[in-house]
């Protein structure tokens, strides 16, 4: 009798580890009572600590809220960087990561992502009056970029002759500009906005060229999740339809939402 006890007690333990190991993350945030979501804390208008109020704050920051009322469920927030934030969503330290991401082929392999919620390009930041126009004129020159994005390897590709120099977040790369380390900043245009715009003498600096890539932002969520990556996806539309989308828009970009890119959206 005893051993069949035992027996019954493991197999009830196999049923709910298989049962716990197969229940999807949309059963995982309802029955914790939180989405963990990870947003970067140094990209002025996307994801940024408010000189102010202390908080984290941003676009991005918005974003993550909206898929929590709409879950039900408060939002907790992991800070990430360009480096750390895929890892920790395949380790599964967060449910979801908005932290300006361009969805890349090579990216699918270890992470799935939302339909495009958010599309830039690359450009450069520069100090005003410096010459440089494009990526032409960095042959042989010092660029700033951050570890671990797209835009290391589009400077490369747009210009093999100049000197990328990689840092752990985008002020750091902005601070070398500053103290003329470096000719130029390169990111994403929304990026250098921010970077401009949270400086105390924002006249100094411009931003400078066509773009020469496209940054398709997506929310990276768990691999091979559907339900819960349709959850998203499903709710980034209705927050296209109903106007909340670009309400965010204009509160942080402080323009209103142009025409030259729409959100996909999906039929009934």
């Amino acid at each position: 009798m005893k051993r069949l006890t035992t027996i019954l007690a493991l197999m009830l333990t196999f049923v709910f580890c298989a049962g716990v190991a197969n229940a999807g993350k949309l059963e995982e945030i309802k029955e914790r009572g939180k989405l963990i979501c990870g947003v970067k804390d140094s990209v002025n208008l996307f994801g940024f600590i408010d000189p102010d109020t202390k908080e984290l704050t941003g676009f991005d920051v918005d974003i993550c809220k909206e898929i929590g009322k709409k879950l039900g469920v408060p939002v907790e927030f992991k800070v990430v960087s360009s480096a750390t934030r895929i890892p920790m969503l395949a380790q599964g330290s967060v449910d979801m990561l908005a932290a300006t991401m361009t969805h890349k082929h090579s990216r699918d392999e270890k992470i799935d992502f939302s339909i495009t919620y958010f599309m830039d390009g690359q450009k450069l930041l520069v100090k005003k009056g410096s010459g440089i126009n494009s990526t032409d004129d960095l042959t042989n020159q010092k660029v700033g970029t951050v570890k671990g994005s797209t835009s290391e390897k589009n400077m490369k590709n747009a210009n093999p002759k100049s000197r990328v120099i990689a840092y752990d977040e985008y002020p750091q790369a902005f601070m070398a500009l500053k103290q003329g380390k470096v000719k130029a900043v390169t990111t994403d245009s929304g990026i250098l906005a921010g970077l401009k715009a949270g400086d105390d003498n924002p006249e100094n600096w411009e931003i400078v060229g066509e773009f020469f890539s496209l940054e398709p932002y997506g929310l990276g969520v768990p691999e091979n999740d559907s339900a819960f990556r349709d959850f998203v996806n499903k709710s980034l539309q209705q927050m296209w339809l109903d106007g909340t989308y670009a309400t965010l828009f204009k509160k942080w970009m402080g323009y209103d939402l142009p025409n030259t890119w729409k959100m996909e959206i999906w039929p009934m």
